[in-house]
Parts: C-alpha cells; sequence; structure tokens
C-alpha cells in the first residue's frame, strides 16, 4: 500500500474525517476528533497508528518494518514502515486495530449515541478481536 490507499482505506471506516492540525507536512485521520492514523506527506514511507501496548511489543518483536512511534508516546503508538514486505492485509488489520482502540476509549456521553448507529454496529460486527 502507499499513503494514498492507506487514507483512502482510513477515510473508508465510518466517521473518519481528516485534517492537518500540526501543518501542511502530517495528516491525521480522526474518529469523534481522536486520532487514529497519522501520515507523514513529507515522508511517505511510514505512517502511525494507536496499538493495544501488549500487541505492540509482538508487534515490534516481529516484523522490523514496525517501530515505536517518534513523537508519540511509544507505548500506544507505532510507526509502520511501508518499504519493507509487510502485506497489504496486514496493514489494514493495523488500521482497524487503531480505529477500534480509539473507539473504546471514546467518552461515554460520545460512543453511547455513536455505539447505536448502524455504519459502527457494521464496522464493529465485521472486526471482532
Amino acid at each position: 500500500m502507499n499513503i494514498e490507499q492507506i487514507r483512502e482505506y482510513c477515510l473508508s471506516l465510518p466517521y473518519a474525517t481528516e485534517d492537518m492540525p500540526f501543518g501542511e507536512d502530517y495528516l491525521v485521520i480522526r474518529i469523534c476528533d481522536k486520532i487514529f492514523a497519522c501520515i507523514g506527506l513529507t515522508r511517505p514511507d511510514y505512517f502511525v497508528v494507536k496499538c493495544d501496548p501488549e500487541r505492540a511489543i509482538e508487534l515490534r518483536e516481529r516484523y522490523p518494518e514496525i517501530r515505536p512511534a517518534w513523537h508519540w508516546n511509544k507505548k500506544y503508538w507505532i510507526e509502520i514502515s511501508l518499504t519493507g514486505s509487510l502485506d497489504d492485509n496486514l496493514i489494514q488489520t493495523l488500521i482497524r486495530h487503531s480505529y477500534t482502540e480509539v473507539l473504546k476509549k471514546l467518552p461515554k456521553r460520545i460512543s453511547k449515541d455513536l455505539l447505536k448507529k448502524q455504519p459502527i454496529l457494521n464496522f464493529l460486527q465485521n472486526n471482532r478481536s
């Protein structure tokens, strides 16, 4: 996958939005104003996603393309290199995992209403981990 395909995939998730709060060099993808992916436009060979801390450790040990995210909380964020041999399915799985991690942490007042909406229900039904 390239960064444009990653952007398109992220934006295909229910209620995902994009903006550039860190300037023109970084595109962030959000759900309910919470970031679940960040794409460096000046370095199109990597992007950043949120990850469960235990899973992040396992992924970093298994794949050299996955490392702690620079300038992000390294416990929860991983940087994924697109120059290695990771397949598209794994990359998409990690994006969905990040999206789900952010959904789980939304404030109850937001998630209560959001979790009633059919697109989110369908996503959760199809992406049980």
